[in-house]
């Protein structure tokens, strides 16, 4: 589904994941170069989206990196808005929510500085990209503070996504989560296609 509304800065374009958006922003260019709103909170609520986001981070990686896949556990889980402000990436999101219609079922895009695309990412997916540049930096706004103790993940290859690169770059600690199919999933779908918040309130 594509919203071309002319009252809205984004464009939307639903992914095969309830929740998990593409969001193509109107990106002005001129002899100058380039000028691109990647927030905006009226916006974000008028979409269903999360408009608070208490962190903002970036990662700068090199071609055949390949990051993830990350998400937090239940209190501190979060959505993310993602966004590549130079380069590009393969990037990859997971379902994890039990009853979801498509859990454990994964999307890959491509995001790039050129295009100036963001993916949104409700809580309970699992996020990761893998770099197809020379160098990428990607920017993430997340809807909770990290939470070390709730810092999570599931192992990279494990999720039959088709990543990218033959010879991946992987850090020891993405090495060390379990498969998706070891992962007992404290996220829960409920018909509004949301986290089930009783699950752990």
């Amino acid at each position: 589904m594509i919203s071309t509304s002319s009252v809205l800065p984004f464009e939307t374009r639903s992914t095969e994941l309830p929740g998990c958006l593409e969001l193509l922003p109107r990106h002005q260019q001129d002899e100058r170069g380039g000028f691109v709103k990647v927030f905006h909170r009226d916006t974000f609520a008028q979409l269903g989206l999360e408009t608070e986001y208490p962190e903002v981070y970036y990662s700068r990686s090199r071609q055949g990196v390949i990051r993830g896949l990350h998400f937090q556990l239940p209190p501190a889980h979060q959505a993310k808005l993602v966004f590549c402000i130079q380069g590009r990436v393969q990037d990859a999101v997971v379902d994890l929510r039990v009853g979801s219609p498509t859990y454990r079922q994964y999307v890959t895009l491509e995001l790039s500085a050129e295009t100036a695309n963001l993916i949104y990412i409700p809580p309970g997916l699992a996020h990761g990209f893998c770099v197809l540049s020379d160098w990428a930096t990607l920017i993430y706004q997340v809807g909770s503070q990290y939470a070390p103790d709730l810092d999570a993940g599931v192992l990279w290859n494990s999720a039959d996504i088709p990543w990218a690169t033959d010879r991946p770059i992987v850090s020891g600690r993405d090495t060390g989560h379990p498969p998706i199919s070891e992962f007992v999933s404290p996220f829960h779908y409920s018909a509004e296609g949301l986290i089930a918040e009783e699950v752990w309130s």
